[in-house]
């Protein structure tokens, strides 16, 4: 017999996972004391809940398993919430232990008592509460699996404090894999009839479901047809790639719109054709044809009406397709000439951009919360594989930080750069703290424009010249950098940020470059 806290902790080693990011509480303590000298399990002390389901969920992006974060009750689980509901939006397989009040004080108003399921339900796949100690292997190894079928998600789970330390048989829940469905015949034979006869085809690929195999196999599939990515997936895709052309989201290549609009078949792959991707759902024309791959039949065709709808993820459908045949096409050709003419244009910005992507590492990790900020790397900087992308598409301030502290972690001999501005990394910024305590080997660029800078662009375009509440007073971040233990520079010119950005990611050391511009 062994404790339910210390069976929950073998139960999710013996699934695969590694490290565990999260607050501790006093909800959980049997939970913390069974992971005293695990030798599977690393727990990561982050300094807000907020930055531990981040963590959670970058680390997710980077294994492909779920990622594991704890935090307490009430206050805890409610910081915490804002990484959930980027997991849910974006697709991304977690899971959340919340420690919970004594199960014989529930409805009383205990100290930090909270409706758990009420909270949740919006935002997780499932939300489930232990009631029996002995069920905590079967509710784990439920929840990893829930986590990571279908549409990827995450799942909430409730500890009650009285029952973690409850005598349970020491004996681990028998884990099912689910296998992808066989491709539809008939819809797989549409779609290659729909594909052999477009003239002018486009593929969108993005969502969370890619494997390295399915990644390899997507330009041999789709031969000839021209690939762009869906609004923060362009990792999908080495942007030099001769069939990469371009990115759909926010500030948009022209030429691009239009070749959505001209294409004569669309082909979605993974993405679920969201908001960003499809300009608030207006980009995609009604009359063109759409062959939409998706893993949850409830997400094919729900954005918009497809012509062809395919449940299964993007590497079983391309591996039943097999390869295509194309002549290379003018209608190819010409979108690759203007989007790379796109990606050397912009402004200093951009250049900062092309000028890391020539000279970092080709497989460095990327990292970036929400702001306009992102705008110019999301332009003009070549993601490519198997460096990583790691960013919200939910739009979520503060990610950027936390994401990079557990790409590091995850990918010590990789090389990592947060890409954040100004009011982006004051939200979760004494994640340094964690960086430092964990030894992660990383790099902050922080574009410092005293401003939210996105909102400030909203304002100033519906409201002219009557700006509220969108000016920020910063801290110098390179003083509050070195206060962490950072190497650290100031600067106010863009070229010299990028030789300062590849200096501090070749020391491979905790640092930042702090970037002044104008709003």
């Amino acid at each position: 017999m062994i404790s339910s806290a210390r069976l929950l902790v073998d139960q999710l080693a013996a699934l695969g996972a590694d490290l565990v990011f999260g607050v501790p509480g006093e909800s959980y303590l049997a939970v913390l004391d069974a992971l005293h000298g695990s030798a599977d399990l690393r727990y990561i002390t982050c300094r807000q809940e907020s930055g531990a389901t981040f963590a959670a969920d970058a680390h997710a992006r980077l294994t492909g398993r779920p990622g594991i974060a704890m935090v307490t009750r009430g206050p805890g689980a409610t910081n915490a919430s804002i990484g959930v509901h980027t997991a849910f939006h974006d697709e991304i397989p977690m899971l959340l232990f919340v420690g919970l009040i004594p199960s014989h004080q529930v409805g009383r108003g205990a100290f930090q008592e909270f409706d758990l399921e009420g909270m949740f339900r919006a935002l997780a796949k499932d939300v489930v509460t232990m009631q029996r100690p002995e069920d905590i292997g079967e509710i784990v190894a439920h929840a990893w699996c829930t986590s990571s079928s279908g549409r990827p998600g995450p799942v909430v789970i409730g500890l009650p404090e009285d029952l973690l330390e409850s005598p349970v048989p020491a004996r681990l829940a028998t884990t099912r894999t689910v296998e992808p469905d066989d491709i539809d015949a008939t819809s797989l034979a549409s779609a290659r009839a729909l594909i052999a006869g477009a003239e002018r085809p486009l593929a969108v690929v993005g969502g969370s479901t890619w494997t390295e195999t399915a990644v390899a196999a997507l330009p041999r599939a789709l031969a000839g047809v021209p690939l762009a990515t869906a609004f923060r997936h362009q990792d999908l895709l080495d942007d030099r790639h001769p069939a990469s052309v371009g990115v759909l989201g926010l500030a948009n290549d022209p030429a691009l719109v239009t070749a959505v609009r001209d294409a004569d078949l669309l082909i979605a792959l993974g993405t679920r054709l969201d908001d960003p991707t499809t300009t608030g759902f207006t980009l995609l024309p009604a009359t063109t044809p759409l062959i939409h791959v998706h893993p949850s039949a409830t997400e094919v065709g729900r954005n918009h009406a497809a012509t062809v709808g395919v449940v299964g993820d993007p590497g079983s459908f391309l591996s039943a397709l097999g390869p295509t045949q194309r002549e290379p096409s003018t209608w190819l050709s010409s979108l690759r000439v203007t989007h790379e003419a796109w990606s050397a244009g912009g402004g200093p910005l951009e250049s900062l951009a092309r000028t890391l992507g020539e000279t970092l590492p080709r497989d460095v990790i990327v990292t970036n919360g929400a702001g306009n900020f992102s705008r110019a790397f999301h332009r003009s900087f070549p993601y490519g594989r198997p460096g990583r992308q790691l960013a919200p598409a939910n739009g979520s301030m503060g990610y950027g930080l936390p994401a990079a502290v557990a790409a590091s972690l995850a990918r010590p001999d990789q090389s990592v750069v947060c890409v954040a501005g100004d009011g982006d990394l004051l939200m979760t910024g004494q994640e340094m703290a964690t960086a430092r305590a964990f030894g992660a080997r990383l790099t902050v660029l922080v574009i410092d424009n005293s401003s939210y800078g996105t909102i400030r662009t909203h304002q100033e375009r519906r409201y002219p010249g009557r700006r509220v509440a969108t000016d920020l007073v910063n801290p110098d971040f390179a003083q509050w950098a070195r206060s962490f233990g950072a190497q650290a520079w100031t600067t106010d010119d863009c070229d010299e940020a990028a030789g300062l950005v590849e200096a501090a990611v070749a020391s491979r050391s905790l640092s930042l470059v702090h970037l002044r511009t104008d709003a």
